[in-house]
């Protein structure tokens, strides 16, 4: 019976065609990916990570099957922790913690750890994501807006002359790089004593800061440094250790701390990518070269932009143009479409705006080359020729 039952039941499946759609193993092209995140990782470390699936350093066995507790594991860890110091030349006081959660975790930890017995935090509101933290810590906190630039369009970040800072506040928030408007600070505010946070996450490792300025930097991978699911802190000593035995554990920066990052199972995958794509920012010359090319990536979509005679249209203070991430849109919005399928159908990916802003947004990692810039703005410089 069970013999019949499979010829039936093979009898009814639908024929397989003779010929498939995509041959198993065929390999597609690779495109130039602007995705805003997650976002392009550098192609040696996926022809590595894809060498190493079925095989991590002759174990026979891929990193994602492997324990956290495992040493070459714990080893792994251990280096992305001193190649973050090394890449950003992190002060001996600064401790650096990987975690999961992503920006929206660290919107919640910031204040339930700098707190204290304060019950006021600064917030600088530039763009979309500085928003969302000062709306996340409302429910913790009295958030003092110290200056609002979204409100009025979001076209530049509000300059330290702007900000009203309060030396009673427990910190100061802010983000660098706004992802979704383009917009990137060109300094660092000034807050005396009171300690400075940011959310770096689309600026992290693409130029050089002085971290010694900051109370606490931290960012998700999925811009700069690897996959979904990993975030990093860089947080001075003395903010760490302060959080209510009322919160949960796994919002307490001490709980990471004092185990290495590995208080719980980490996103084994996630930390294994953002490991090798650290060794490959390092082999690229570490930050200031990576700065130096990302600084050439930007200027030629830019110029691209500025050189069209309006046909193209970025709104951001040129002072406060974000390298990373270059939103503009066609004077004649009807062209955004074609626009965006004749650059998909170019080899230019990933290129739509943000939702809430329209447009065109052509987000430039640190793993983008500098031939996909340079690809787009030609393919700019065509488009306008044939539409304009």
């Amino acid at each position: 019976m069970e013999a019949a039952a499979t010829a039936e039941t093979r009898a009814r499946r639908p024929a397989r065609s003779a010929k498939p759609d995509v041959a198993i193993g065929s390999i597609v092209a690779r495109v130039f990916n602007f995705s805003s995140g997650p976002a392009i990782l550098p192609e040696e470390v996926l022809r590595q990570a894809q060498a190493e699936l079925l095989d991590w350093g002759g174990r026979g066995y891929s990193v994602v099957e492997s324990s956290h507790r495992f040493e070459p594991f714990v080893a792994l860890v251990e280096e992305m922790e001193v190649l973050v110091r090394e890449l950003l030349a992190v002060p001996s006081n600064y401790q650096i913690l990987f975690m999961q959660g992503g920006g929206h975790q660290q919107f919640a930890m910031v204040p339930l750890n700098l707190l204290r017995a304060r019950t006021q935090a600064d917030y600088v509101v530039g763009g979309h994501w500085s928003n969302r933290a000062a709306q996340e810590a409302s429910r913790f906190c009295s958030v003092r807006v110290a200056a609002d630039t979204l409100k009025n369009g979001a076209t530049r970040a509000p300059v330290q002359s702007e900000l009203s800072l309060d030396p009673q506040s427990a910190y100061v928030y802010y983000c660098p790089n706004e992802t979704i408007h383009g917009i990137e600070y060109d300094y660092v505010p000034a807050t005396g004593d009171v300690p400075l946070v940011a959310d770096a996450s689309s600026q992290f490792l693409s130029r050089t800061i002085d971290v010694s300025r900051f109370g606490i930097v931290f960012a998700c991978a999925q811009k700069n440094f690897g996959p979904s699911g990993l975030t990093v802190a860089v947080i001075r000593d003395d903010l760490i250790g302060h959080c209510s035995p009322r919160w949960p554990s796994m919002l307490d920066y001490k709980s990471y701390s004092e185990t290495r990052s590995l208080y719980n199972t980490p996103a084994t995958f996630a930390v294994y990518i953002a490991h090798r794509v650290l060794r490959w920012l390092k082999d690229q010359g570490g930050v200031p070269a990576i700065e130096t090319r990302n600084i050439e990536k930007a200027t030629l979509v830019y110029d691209a932009i500025d050189r069209s005679d309006g046909f193209y249209v970025n709104r951001v203070a040129r002072a406060q143009r974000s390298r990373m991430n270059v939103p503009f849109s066609l004077r004649d919005d009807r062209l955004t479409a074609p626009f965006l399928a004749e650059a998909e159908q170019g080899g230019l990916a990933q290129l739509k705006g943000h939702r809430t802003v329209g447009g065109v947004r052509a987000s430039m990692y640190n793993a983008m080359p500098v031939e996909g810039a340079r690809r787009l703005a030609a393919f700019m410089q065509e488009f306008q020729r044939r539409h304009g």
